[in-house]
């Protein structure tokens, strides 16, 4: 189930927070834990014991832990079958292929593909229950008793699908309120960013996202509907269609993190924030610390600091960024383009680690500048083994200037929506707000206004998954 359609938005979510709201205070999360479920087994019930089974394995690697507190062998076991279960059942579904693949190229086998479907969501609820038992084993939270309250946190649908990335620990203390966990300045906050969130979606994801489509092509409801290509597009059009691509991805996913914070906020709950502004960056290792919040602060609670960090010298630091961008660019897909687009930034942020970092901050334009046409390569990357997209044709069309379809055409049709989207990646539509959120009336209003249209938007369109899903 998509946030941004009609049934989400006039029937399960409705629905739900009715129920949530009137069911006694120690039923929330009974209720909380099975809408979930029904959200999350809408499109995906064939492999529900996937989720069931990740949900089970962490909860008792919890309770392990925490009964053996004396053993240290023990501990370890239990943390083993935690981390052994989770990664097991995400490399079975969403890396077996790539394998098979690669070792059919080398070696010159024909081991036939299992063509596994990908379990929605597993990337990101993997590393929500492995941290639970990774926080239980060094002592951070205490071991979850109540299975409904695990379950709740592990399927709590806001974040289910495309995160952000939720620790046990971010919740733990709002899962446990009975009372008063529900407040109108919570709902209030929380409905304001849904609005928000949902619009980033519909009206600048989607809408923004034609101009990529127009030149690659687009799969609408099974039938893929051709573009100009690659091959016949020229370089300037090229870039004006990856930095639409740049302006898709950032709008579609914030969006989707900013509806799912503010759902959060409607139930009661404080989700991390996920995305703070990321293209108004000055370097490559600010652009990460403000785009996919949770992931970047996952793999530096989880992967970095237990290797060592900075603590160990410079090549050791280097290493530890080395094995984090791999696994970050590996995590995103079962593909190579994944991998080289996490080891090229792996290499930009050694860069400004040894040499370059010091004088970005002496810079004032030439940073922004620098940083975003690298992102861009970066997306370009990315994007690489998409339908339609062949990443050595696309790399070549960027940095080998050839001729093709104009770029003209498509600055008539899109300008004014690439220079809207571009306005609302800075700090100016906050800016806006804030001069006029205190006043309930013209805040209600506009907050009215941007949701018929967005709605109206929404109906009148075809419906366009969120593309993290397919991570």
């Amino acid at each position: 189930m998509v946030f941004s359609t009609v049934l989400f938005l006039f029937r399960f979510l409705p629905i739900t927070l009715a129920l949530y709201y009137l069911a006694p205070a120690r039923l929330k999360n009974t209720v909380l834990f099975l809408c979930s479920l029904v959200f999350y087994s809408w499109g995906e019930v064939r492999l529900f014991p996937v989720m069931a089974a990740a949900i089970l394995i962490n909860y008792t690697a919890g309770l392990g832990i925490e009964r053996f507190k004396d053993s240290a062998a023990a501990r370890r076991g239990f943390l083993l079958f935690s981390i052994i279960g989770s990664l097991g059942m995400l490399f079975f579904f969403k890396y077996t292929d790539f394998f098979i693949n690669n070792i059919n190229a080398v070696i010159g086998t024909s081991i036939p593909l299992l063509r596994l479907t990908l379990p929605l969501g597993i990337s990101f609820y993997t590393f929500q229950t492995m941290s639970y038992s990774i926080d239980v084993y060094r002592g951070d939270v205490k071991a979850e008793h109540n299975l409904i309250n695990f379950g709740a946190y592990v399927v709590m649908f806001p974040q289910l699908i495309a995160g952000p990335i939720v620790k046990y620990s971010d919740v733990a203390e709002r899962l446990h309120i009975l009372k008063g966990r529900v407040t109108m300045d919570r709902i209030d906050e929380g409905i304001s960013l849904f609005i928000f969130g949902l619009a980033k979606k519909v009206l600048l994801a989607d809408g923004i996202s034609a101009l990529w489509y127009d030149v690659i092509g687009h799969d609408v409801n099974g039938v893929w509907e051709a573009g100009v290509g690659l091959s016949n597009a020229s370089t300037p059009l090229v870039w004006l269609s990856i930095i639409s691509y740049a302006l898709q991805i950032y709008f579609d996913f914030s969006g989707y993190s900013m509806m799912g914070i503010g759902m959060g906020k409607m139930l009661g709950f404080d989700f991390p924030d996920n995305f703070n502004l990321p293209y108004i960056s000055r370097s490559i290792t600010e652009f990460w610390r403000r785009w996919h919040i949770t992931l970047s602060s996952w793999f530096k609670e989880y992967v970095y600091i237990p290797l060592g960090g900075n603590r160990k010298g410079l090549t050791r630091q280097l290493f530890n960024i080395f094995v984090v961008w791999f696994l970050t660019g590996f995590w995103h897909g079962a593909n190579w383009n994944f991998i080289f687009w996490g080891l090229y930034y792996c290499v930009l942020l050694m860069i400004e680690k040894i040499w370059l970092l010091p004088h970005l901050k002496k810079g004032k334009v030439w940073p922004h500048i620098y940083t975003m046409l690298l992102v861009i390569v970066g997306w370009a990357l990315f994007v690489g083994s998409d339908k339609g997209v062949s990443l050595g044709l696309l790399l070549q069309k960027l940095f080998v200037p050839s001729g093709g379809v104009s770029p003209l055409y498509f600055l008539r049709n899109y300008g004014a929506l690439l220079i809207v989207g571009i306005l609302c990646a800075t700090p100016l539509p906050q800016k806006l707000y804030e001069k006029f959120k205190t006043n309930t009336l013209m805040r209600g209003l506009v907050l009215a206004l941007i949701f018929v249209v967005t709605i109206a938007y929404m109906v009148d369109a075809t419906n366009s998954p969120f593309l993290y899903f397919r991570f």
